[in-house]
């Protein structure tokens, strides 16, 4: 299991938020920390522990007042560590190359894909075809509802009919170089894993993934080692020490190292 960072920006700063607080309407969200420093800051503390496959997350929709903000704070970020981070949100077939060119080794994708409830074939073999597989990462955040994981779109608001199974893990693989997903109901919480989750996932695990959501101790990073049968990833937002929380960052590097 491999760390892997983020960068969140909403607002034209980097910030943690609770997952499911996120709305367009205002810009809103409810924030767990906003930083001081620019994304630069972080890219180039993970550039020097040499922690690579990290993610940005622009939390802001095109046609926001601070989309453009966010764009720049991720530019500062893929200047600062030109192949070493990947970038999501707001991520199509037109915009994609934009992204890549800045530094970026791969885009994230939700709801370019995950349009109307369902899986948009058209738009999915569209990116397919203008980055590449090598160059994709699905985003199957998702939330749980009547006992399954449903993957959610547009800041984690809207339901799609799709629910994470190995199927639909197989299928979309034929797409993309990995998977991230959030545990949305947990995300930015800091209050243990969702453990159900990790266990399909571990199961699974057939390409890179990486679970976000709900990491608030060492304890839980255990768990999620031993759910995940060490095939999962982790990225680690709000509890992290250089977000403002209590794990610290070096000792969460030594033990996944």
């Amino acid at each position: 299991m491999k760390f892997r960072p983020c960068i969140d920006i909403h607002n034209g700063a980097v910030k943690q938020i609770v997952g499911g607080s996120l709305r367009d309407e205002a810009d809103m969200a409810k924030e767990n920390y906003v930083s001081e420093c620019n994304a630069d800051f972080y890219a180039k503390l993970y550039k020097q522990d040499k922690i690579a496959g990290g993610h940005i997350i622009i939390l802001n929709p095109e046609g926001s007042s601070f989309y453009e903000a966010d764009v720049e704070q991720a530019k500062l970020a893929l200047d600062a560590y030109p192949g070493g981070l990947q970038i999501g949100g707001g991520i199509t077939a037109k915009n994609a190359h934009k992204f890549l060119d800045m530094g970026a080794t791969h885009v994230i994708v939700t709801s370019y894909v995950f349009k109307d409830g369902k899986i948009n074939y058209d738009n999915l073999k569209k990116l397919k075809s203008e980055v590449g597989r090598e160059h994709l990462v699905l985003d199957l955040s998702c939330r749980m509802r009547d006992g399954r994981y449903y993957i959610v779109t547009d800041r984690w608001q809207k339901y799609t009919d799709v629910t994470i199974t190995a199927e639909v893990l197989d299928e979309l693989s034929d797409f993309c170089d990995e998977y991230l997903i959030h545990a949305v109901d947990v995300e930015g919480k800091a209050t243990g894993i969702e453990k159900g989750l990790a266990v399909m996932l571990g199961k699974w695990g057939k390409i890179p993934v990486t679970y976000a959501g709900g990491v608030g101790s060492f304890e839980d990073l255990r768990l999620l080692k031993e759910l995940g049968q060490e095939k999962l990833d982790v990225t680690i937002g709000s509890a992290l020490d250089i977000f403002g929380g209590s794990m610290p960052y070096k000792e969460v590097l030594d033990y996944l190292s």
